[in-house]
């Protein structure tokens, strides 16, 4: 069975967005911006682009044999389409035949013929091509194809490693060409809003570079001076502020930037984002480019991009979803019930709502009952206990109305029917209940929340609508928050250079840990696509900030400093994700089936083996010498 999104694919053709311009037939008068796809090349046509208006032609076309059958006729792919291909089957053209229904699959060849319309009957109307065939008259083939080690088709399964050892072959499906062509034009459109219509400067800044304080690790890159690295940036972040002190006004970048860490479904060590800044803005106001940039560049067969944006603090976020990038497709909110156990005999309660940020939360999981097993429901509770150190309670609401559970049995009637009106329980639902400090509670139920999600999907409750795309803001972050592996030491929530709230400036100085930041996160569908802030632009808060709060060498910044003393104009900015907003936009499972080249789970490259080693005299020039573990030398050796 072909996927619904491939049968649209291969019905539809390769991206027609809302906002391209059609295409016109080879020969007439091209309208302004149109794609011309046959200039400076031999072909006439491509494979997805002949209808009935071309009967009679004679064309010539370039592409890879897709499908042959029994040497009566073969499918020829390329970036477009499909088109169907009939041999000869006289005498004088066998020779045509012959090396046509010789040829291997995925073959590259040229065939010249004449369209005609195919027999009645015959016609597929899941091809935009379907009510023609080309009858070929003269063919080569260009360049064999040796066996190969998957069959070119999106609905044969492959193994994801297979798939990147051989991605060139990968590339060739109709769900990478799609992806790879419907990136491009957004780009395109991005670029168009932001430099045509709003006046933005397209700049490149370096990549080679030197440490950033805070943040994620970073690659290093050795240079010929001893001892001596760059780095490659995580963010152009420096530079565009520095733009600023420039003078630039508005900056904007497709920017390539590295992390050296893990990666994820959502994460690779190299990725790219829409990188922009702005002098003399304020938080309204880059919220309201963002918006516009989306609106503008969204494809239409998306559906409608509803502008402004619904935003959230993100207190709220965690009070009512236990996360700062909250999937609003869906209910099941987080509700604090602490009120309503407050007068309860329940001793765990009692001990949670003792200590400060004690609370009682609960989530509703509609129709558990039905669509939950009891071991997905030891699952959930497990979960919460190894991630979070959280125990959790589950009540059910039996047929009758009334709630099962180890808890009412210690709680009156009047408090069972608040708790009941509170959640909204309804017959069949489960309650989740947790008991405990304020974050950790939050963030358990929010993950519980998800998982349980999951599970009703997989049961087969549609909960989520996937071609929902639900956009929202979440402001008001902290400012810092106390590093993990110490919690007396601070750390950036966002960036060092991120400004304080206007309203806490003075807390900065006295109580830094109440500080709000003018930070800003952009969430589609529960994952982060983009963060900003305003910046500091005063180098003496700059330097309270990196000395006294975070505790870090300024001397590493002494160039931004400086340049903070000569006139820098208040300015902000953010990025936006362009993997992860692309693969969220065509349904794909990662970032990786939107990027060309992309590096696997563990950030190899399993096509070209990298990284790889090198020579001892290769590092000689950089001073460098590898210690090597035993393994590893062992593994040399043999």
């Amino acid at each position: 069975m072909l996927c619904p999104r491939v049968l649209r694919l291969l019905r539809g053709g390769l991206p027609r967005l809302g906002w391209e311009l059609a295409r016109p037939a080879r020969g007439s008068a091209s309208a302004p911006g149109a794609a011309d796809f046959n200039s400076f090349v031999a072909r006439t046509n491509t494979c997805g682009e002949l209808r009935s208006a071309h009967v009679g032609q004679e064309v010539t076309l370039y592409g890879w044999i897709q499908y042959q059958r029994h040497g009566l006729f073969l499918v020829l792919r390329d970036f477009q389409g499909l088109t169907q291909i009939i041999l000869p089957q006289d005498e004088a053209h066998s020779h045509v035949r012959k090396l046509l229904s010789n040829a291997p699959v995925e073959s590259v060849v040229r065939v010249t013929g004449i369209v005609s319309s195919r027999p009645p009957g015959q016609e597929n109307p899941k091809m935009p091509t379907g009510d023609i065939e080309v009858k070929v008259e003269t063919a080569e083939i260009l360049n064999s194809c040796k066996k190969l080690p998957f069959e070119i088709k999106d609905f044969i399964k492959k193994s994801e490693a297979l798939r990147m050892q051989y991605r060139y072959l990968d590339l060739r499906s109709f769900q990478l060409q799609y992806n790879l062509r419907l990136r491009s034009q957004i780009v395109m459109r991005m670029r168009e809003y932001l430099c045509n219509l709003h006046g933005f400067v397209d700049v490149e800044t370096p990549t080679l570079f030197k440490r950033t304080p805070g943040g994620a690790k970073e690659f290093l890159v050795p240079s010929r001076e001893a001892g001596k690295f760059y780095s490659l940036p995580q963010s152009p972040q420096q530079f565009k502020q520095l733009l600023m002190v420039g003078g630039v006004d508005r900056y904007f970048q497709v920017a390539r930037c590295y992390r050296d860490e893990g990666s994820r479904p959502d994460r690779q060590p190299e990725f790219t984002q829409i990188d922009i800044e702005m002098s003399f803005v304020d938080q309204a106001g880059i919220q309201r480019l963002i918006e516009g940039l989306l609106q503008y560049s969204w494809p239409q067969e998306r559906g409608a991009v509803t502008t402004p944006f619904p935003a959230m603090t993100y207190e709220e976020a965690l009070a009512d979803y236990g996360t700062d990038k909250p999937d609003t497709r869906f209910g099941m909110k987080i509700v604090d019930i602490s009120d309503i156990l407050r007068r309860s005999d329940v001793q765990f309660v009692q001990n949670a709502l003792s200590y400060p940020h004690g609370t009682v939360k609960a989530i509703c999981i509609p129709q558990g009952v039905r669509y939950l097993k009891n071991k997905d429901l030891e699952s959930l509770k497990e979960s919460a206990k190894s991630q979070f150190n959280q125990e959790v309670m589950d009540m059910i609401c039996r047929p009758d109305g009334s709630l099962k559970s180890l808890l009412t049995k210690l709680l009156g009637k009047e408090q069972q029917s608040e708790l009941m009106r509170a959640l909204n329980v309804q017959v069949d639902d489960v309650v989740l209940l947790a008991a405990g400090e304020h974050k950790r509670v939050c963030s358990a139920l929010g993950s519980l929340r998800l998982e349980s999600a999951d599970l009703l999907e997989a049961a087969g409750m549609m909960l989520r609508d996937p071609t929902a795309f639900h956009f929202l803001w979440v402001v008001d972050f902290p400012l810092f928050l106390p590093k993990e592996e110490n919690p007396a030491e601070l750390e950036s929530a966002h960036h060092p250079f991120t400004a304080p709230h206007p309203a806490d400036t003075d807390l900065l100085y006295s109580d830094p840990t109440k500080v709000r930041s003018q930070h800003y996160d952009l969430v589609l569908n529960g994952n982060e696509i983009g963060g900003g802030s305003i910046r500091i632009h005063n180098a003496e808060q700059q330097r309270f900030v990196l000395e006294k709060v975070l505790k870090e060498d300024s001397e590493v910044l002494s160039h931004l400093l400086e340049a903070l003393e000569f006139g820098a104009p208040p300015h902000g900015g953010i990025a936006l994700g362009l993997d992860r907003l692309i693969s969220l936009m065509v349904g794909a499972p990662s970032i990786r089936d939107v990027i060309a080249f992309p590096k696997s789970f563990r950030g190899r490259d399993l096509m070209g083996n990298a990284p790889d080693y090198v020579t001892p005299e290769e590092l000689e020039p950089y001073h460098i010498q590898v210690s090597w573990p035993v393994a590893e030398t062992e593994a040399k050796k043999n």
